[in-house]
């Protein structure tokens, strides 16, 4: 509420209540402003009713709000109920255009600044924690095996290449991501180091051929399988002069996968890093934030996406961060660590308790317990039934253990950003009636 409205209300009550109402207003506000001229994540998290101000403010500007508009085009943000409208934060129009994702839209000024506000808030949020040598990044309403597609479908464009060099991490989405742009998936065969599954260097390179157009590196998947060498890769793929993407699914809340990946940006090249919004930010499932010291790698990325897109995971993105802010992330990473070690904790009480072991492998949010006493798959079952949820049960030698010889059968917790104490000692709780269930 500017002086200009003041004058205009001036007369209706009396100054002395139109004063409190402007200072009502202008603590509402006020962040909003700061926002837009900073263009970066705030310290401090906003109140419900800022980011709210916030969202009906752009989603305001957008044509489909103009009652004097004759709207004739065959897609016009038309909706069938209000409730359409209103859990797409009003941004019915979605973001970008047909020749590209992070372009802005004509028919959504709101829209496309909310996106241009996303994009910036994901590259400082990502500067803050730990990747200050980024210089672009942009939200993609895909999640991550859909990004990694985008990706990967750029790099094959500009490097007529067919084959993707993939050190070996057992998850589906990032090997269905090179099936869906009809790349051909060259696999490095994991080697054991003690418990840890790891990828030599040396087999990464021999796989590289001149056929290879991209490598998919993995920062963070589910113990056994250790996170890959990025600094090392980075320098091959700088000295063969081969894309090289980093896969870091849930990189973002581990300060130490972090500097990893910094150092592999000095050391070498890293073309993109992919990370998932709800893994790492605590949204709805389907974002993930595209980083890149090379803006304009980002930028073909970008124009790889066919037509325009939802703004539903950008919006939450938007939310998660404005809700959180800086400060409030660094708490849940605080919290998380603390997690993490009562999680080890309490399984190696029970592993110890059983006659089992708790892999030493090095994972950020992940610990796995040896399951050979027992049939690991009816254990998890089990666990299923005590309704325990996210747990991965691992059969030995099957998939998921990232090496055909892995000498053991076991289970996987996690404590991830977010996770609360009671789950942990509930879960690892049900965990002890679930073996001897079996």
């Amino acid at each position: 509420m500017n002086e200009e409205w003041l004058s205009i209300l001036s007369g209706m009550i009396p100054n002395n209540m139109l004063e409190r109402g402007r200072v009502v207003r202008k603590n509402l506000t006020s962040s909003i402003k700061v926002l837009f001229e900073q263009r970066s994540v705030p310290y401090e998290g906003w109140s419900n009713e800022a980011i709210w101000e916030l969202i009906h403010f752009l989603s305001s500007m957008d044509t489909d709000k103009d009652a004097h508009a004759a709207r004739i085009g065959e897609r016009e943000a038309r909706t069938a109920s209000p409730l359409n409208s209103y859990y797409s934060g009003g941004f019915n129009h979605g973001v970008g255009r047909s020749g590209e994702l992070i372009a802005p839209q004509p028919k959504a000024p709101g829209t496309s600044i909310m996106y241009q506000l996303a994009n910036r808030i994901a590259l400082s949020f990502l500067k803050h924690l730990g990747l200050p040598n980024v210089n672009g990044a942009f939200v993609a309403p895909l999640s991550t095996g859909m990004a990694i597609a985008l990706a990967l479908s750029y790099f094959r464009k500009i490097h007529r290449g067919h084959e993707v060099v993939y050190p070996r991490a057992d998850h589906k989405s990032p090997m269905k991501a090179v099936e869906l742009i009809g790349g051909k998936l060259k696999v490095v065969e994991g080697v054991i180091n003690g418990d840890e599954v790891t990828i030599p260097i040396e087999d990464i390179h021999e796989a590289v051929s001149e056929n290879t157009f991209a490598i998919l590196s993995t920062t963070t998947f589910f113990p056994p399988r250790g996170p890959d060498n990025v600094k090392e890769i980075a320098k091959l793929a700088r000295d063969l002069e081969i894309p090289h993407i980093i896969n870091n699914a849930y990189g973002v809340q581990s300060h130490e996968i972090m500097k990893r990946i910094r150092s592999a940006i000095d050391a070498g090249r890293v073309d993109v890093i992919i990370q998932s919004t709800d893994k790492n930010f605590l949204t709805p499932i389907g974002g993930s934030i595209l980083a890149s010291s090379d803006s304009s790698s980002l930028e073909g990325i970008s124009k790889m996406y066919p037509g325009r897109a939802n703004a539903n995971p950008v919006l939450q993105f938007l939310i998660s961060s404005l809700s959180l802010g800086l400060n409030g992330y660094e708490s849940l990473r605080q919290e998380q660590i603390s997690a993490k070690k009562l999680l080890g904790d309490l399984l190696k009480e029970f592993a110890d308790d059983v006659g089992e072991h708790v892999l030493h492998v090095y994972n950020p949010v992940a610990w796995a317990v040896t399951m050979d006493s027992k049939d690991v798959r009816a254990v998890g079952g089990a666990l299923y039934n005590l309704r325990v949820t996210g747990p991965r049960a691992v059969k030995k030698g099957d998939f998921g253990s990232c090496c055909n010889e892995y000498p053991h059968s076991y289970i996987t917790m996690n404590a991830a950003i977010g996770v609360k104490k009671r789950d942990i000692t509930m879960a690892v709780e049900r965990l002890r009636k679930a073996y001897k269930s079996v």
